[in-house]
């Protein structure tokens, strides 16, 4: 018998295996990228799944999705029925009878496999909230009038169950920040809620499952109201203090309780709730919360408390028109560190040292006399002396006076014990916590800790490699990207806390690397949507209070309105979010395009903190005006706006000439002055011409060589200078870059001690000296392009194909960057052997994969002995490659 006939003979033996094997299961539901989400408002929500199979090769041939009340009786009564869809498609929409507000529906999905086998049914589910805002039976309370009343208000409310609870969910919405307690316990795990927006044109609500803190006859509900940035009483540059919206905080509930017997009861917000002044005599957002212990008033939130002594609360308006789901993951407290160190001045003076920078708040345990005044100053830094230093990020603060210290918390005892302290309503960014007080007080290093806070977005990446530098680079950037992920992203933890669209869109791509934010990106798109002008103008932070329009907005900040969408496309294969931004997209460029008639946009900051060189801001802004007019272009060809497409198409190449008649020196190839930034943006963006790109990637090559393969770029130069040298042809360049440990670089930082992303590349700048800021954050994305190799494919977004183009870059041993897409788990990794190189792959089931090997010095790739080609195509699995 021949080789053919043996390996013929093998594929059927093969095929029939696995027609024979257990067929597979979906995996990995969602509902809105959420799992089991309670309270989602969307009529027609997202139903995703994976499909989870080993085999090799392993596809989706069709699907088939069922959505009922009954769990048991999806497959008889559902009240809507997909049919079977052919097709490898992972996500539908739900498209059935109109859902019910306050209803737990249950969802199937059943996979057929390449071979047209059915596999298991898997089932998950999803609970409606409102629906519509009409549903609402609660009205609007607060407790005084008064926008400068400093001590936070307490509310409560006793009822009766009188008969036996089935199920009970509270819907409450807030203009500021709430904790919620049921019978002296707190309700969740959530922190900050809820989230920041613009709270005069959209106002969030969360639904919590409280049917197990209910009981039997006399129940209390507790619910304390912080500022948040709703009542800004902090004074810095931004005018927070003067918002629009600003109002003492405010809350509307609904409890609503399902009785065995099916009845239903609502306990609502209304005038017959009490009212107190709290122990929180202070809250701020901004810089820090003072608590005073002897105000407590025990029991507050309990059935039993004596509330003669509260008064009543009053009827307010809705803050907006706009009442919608919170429809993301929450803040938490997502990791807990204990202090690595503590200095003692004296007995009345402390240092903490965490060890680390983060995000979020520290915990104190006390015990010392009543009236006893504590402060927690928190900072980034010390003198030399060992007091922290906060001179580098309190610089935008503009106190009226000293009552409100920057970043620090105050804490009075009751001496009455042992005393825990943690701020309810505030964050910090910090590494050390100086601890004073007004009588001597004695202190370990146990009785601090702290808790690092933020969106709690699943991780979907990992990175790890022979050079343990750039193993804690890519964990320090994952950290500064964490610390600004607060339901919206910011720049940074401390100074600001403001949502900088520049820094969002230049790290959007780390982020998406490395978790799973869709949700987050989603909900800040929608804060872009409140806050565009009619003329299509964006603020540069976003929420805003009216500020950032008149600066720092030009399309090299505010291009998130199209890049961020086109990223979410990319990464998750999902259209929604440039269909729901579509228009606004539109305004935006042409507003650009109104004032730039000659194609070439003079708005923006430019080249934000550069090393060195600074390159003209017309020069950067139209290449991100370039940017969003080519997604702009790509969206309506998507979309199905043929007009719109060939529109923006023609305006595109408007663009693109006038830039290059501007700006390219076809003679010398080179761009502008030839700077870092001038040459890799033209190239990163697509505004060179394809017959100048080896010439002017040649030319950048030769500039960073000519810089000692050392950083001369400022924020937007971060974003395309490493990407444009790997993309064309000069992987090693970028990766000295990438790895130096010598000023200026990102290796220098973490030499220094760094553990999140600086805000300066001198460590001893005058300014712009914040040590956790994420604007700088494209090194976590580029080491998974740049390296690995692991990108998107435009036409099967979503990693429905996976373009794989590792580089082997001399200096490293070994390199593995796993990415948790859509489909499941991507993974690239290579490792230098004795004859070449090893590089290993794993492809998803029901995914592909393109990959392009570069090979030198006539070496050749092998699989199991036989020799490929350079570029070719895979099926799900895992493979091994030898290069040689």
């Amino acid at each position: 018998m021949n080789r053919f006939v043996l390996y013929t003979a093998a594929l059927l033996l093969s095929a029939t295996s696995y027609a024979g094997a257990q067929a597979p299961a979906a995996a990995t539901l969602r509902c809105e990228y959420l799992e089991r989400p309670l309270g989602i408002d969307a009529l027609h929500p997202r139903l995703s799944w994976r499909m989870q199979d080993d085999r090799p090769g392993a596809r989706q041939t069709a699907y088939l999705v069922r959505v009922g009340t009954d769990s048991m009786a999806l497959g008889k009564q559902s009240i809507w029925n997909s049919g079977r869809i052919t097709g490898s498609d992972i996500r539908c929409t739900y498209n059935g009878p109109a859902l019910q507000p306050f209803t737990k529906y249950y969802w199937s999905v059943t996979l057929w496999d390449q071979y047209g086998k059915p596999g298991t049914t898997a089932v998950s589910s999803f609970e409606t909230g409102m629906l519509d805002a009409h549903q609402w039976q609660g009205a609007w309370i607060s407790d005084h009038a008064d926008v400068d009343l400093k001590p936070a208000g307490a509310f409560r409310k006793v009822f009766t169950a009188k008969k036996t609870i089935r199920t009970a969910r509270a819907y409450l919405a807030a203009a500021g920040l709430y904790e919620l307690y049921l019978n002296g316990q707190r309700i969740g795990d959530h922190r900050l809620d809820p989230m920041y927006t613009r709270f005069d044109r959209r106002t969030l609500y969360v639904t919590y499952d409280v049917t197990a803190q209910l009981q039997a006859g006399e129940n209390a509900i507790g619910v304390l109201m912080g500022n948040g940035w709703y009542n800004h009483q902090s004074t810095a540059v931004w005018d927070f203090h003067k918002a629009p919206w600003r109002n003492r905080p405010a809350f509307c509930m609904d409890l609503r309780i399902t009785y065995t017997d099916g009845s239903t009861e609502v306990i609502k917000t209304d005038e017959s709730w009490k009212t107190s002044l709290s122990p929180v005599v202070f809250n701020s957002i901004y810089t820090g919360e003072h608590y005073d212990a002897r105000k407590e008033q025990n029991g507050w939130n309990t059935p039993q408390f004596n509330d003669s002594a509260w008064h009543h609360p009053y009827y307010r308006s809705m803050p907006s028109n706009h009442l919608v789901a919170q429809a993301l993951p929450p803040v938490t407290q997502a990791e807990t560190l204990i202090p690595v160190g503590l200095q003692r001045f004296n007995d009345s003076d402390y240092v903490y040292d965490l060890g680390r920078n983060i995000a979020g708040v520290s915990q104190i345990t006390l015990d010392g006399p009543a009236g006893t005044v504590v402060r927690l100053k928190h900072g980034e830094r010390r003198y030399a002396s060992g007091h922290v230093d906060q001179s580098n990020i309190d610089v935008h603060y503009r106190p009226k006076d000293s009552t409100d210290p920057f970043q620090t918390d105050i804490y009075i005892l009751n001496g009455k014990g042992p005393e825990t302290f943690m701020p309810r309503f505030n964050y910090k960014g910090f590494q050390y916590v100086e601890v004073t007080a007004n009588h001597p007080l004695h202190l370990q290093q146990q009785d601090l800790r702290a808790y690092f806070m933020h969106s709690n977005v699943q991780p979907a990446g990992h990175i790890s490699s022979s050079d343990t530098m750039i193993n804690k680079l890519w964990w320090a950037t994952n950290n500064s990207y964490l610390s600004n992920l607060f339901g919206y992203p910011t720049d940074c933890p401390q100074r600001e806390k403001n949502g900088w669209t520049g820094d969002a869109h230049i790290a959007s791509e780390t982020g998406l690397y490395n978790f799973d934010g869709i949700t987050v990106y989603e909900k800040w798109l929608a804060d872009h949507r409140d806050e565009q002008q009619p003329n299509g103008v964006l603020p540069s932070i976003i929420p805003s209070n009216g500020w950032g329009y008149e600066w720092g907005n030009g399309p090299d900040w505010t291009s998130t309105i199209a890049i961020i969408p086109w990223n979410i496309y990319l990464f998750y294969g999902d259209s929604k979010l440039l269909a729901d931004s579509y228009e606004n997209i539109k305004r935006y460029v042409d507003h650009i395009t109104e004032i730039s008639p000659d194609g070439l946009c003079s708005w923006g900051l430019g080249d934000w903190v550069p090393v060195r060189s600074k390159s003209p801001v017309e020069f950067t802004s139209t290449c991100y005006y370039y940017a969003d007019v080519t997604i702009l272009a790509k969206t309506a060809k998507l979309l199905g706006h043929p007009a719109d497409y060939a529109q923006y198409s023609a305006l595109a190449t408007k663009i693109k000439n006038a830039f290059n008649n501007k700006y390219l020196h076809r003679d010398t190839h080179q761009y502008a002055d030839g700077f870092q930034t001038e040459l890799s943006a033209a190239l990163y963006w697509g505004l060179v011409p394809d017959n100048e790109k080896p010439a002017v990637a040649a030319n950048l090559q030769q500039r960073v060589a000519k810089d000692s393969f050392h950083l001369d770029v400022g924020l937007l130069g971060t974003k395309s200078i490493l990407n444009a040298l790997s993309e064309n042809g000069y992987a090693q360049a970028a990766w000295q870059i990438a790895s130096q440990r010598t000023f200026p670089s990102w290796g220098w930082w973490i030499r220094n001690g760094a553990t999140t992303l600086l805000e300066n590349w001198p460590l001893d700048a005058a300014s712009d000296i914040s040590r956790n800021h994420i604007m700088f954050g494209e090194i976590g994305a580029w080491l998974y392009k740049g390296v690995a190799g692991i990108y998107p494919d435009e036409k099967a977004p979503g990693f429905k194909n996976v373009l794989l183009r590792p580089h082997f870059v001399q200096g490293l041993d070994h390199f593995e960057a796993q990415h948790e897409g859509p489909y499941g788990n991507i993974i690239s990794s290579w490792k230098r052997t004795d004859n070449g190189i090893a590089y290993t792959v794993t492809i998803p089931a029901n995914s592909t994969a393109s990959i392009t090997l570069e090979l030198t010095n006539g070496q050749q790739v092998y699989e199991h002995g036989k020799a490929l080609g350079s570029a070719f195509n895979k099926p799900a699995g895992t493979y091994t490659f030898d290069i040689h």
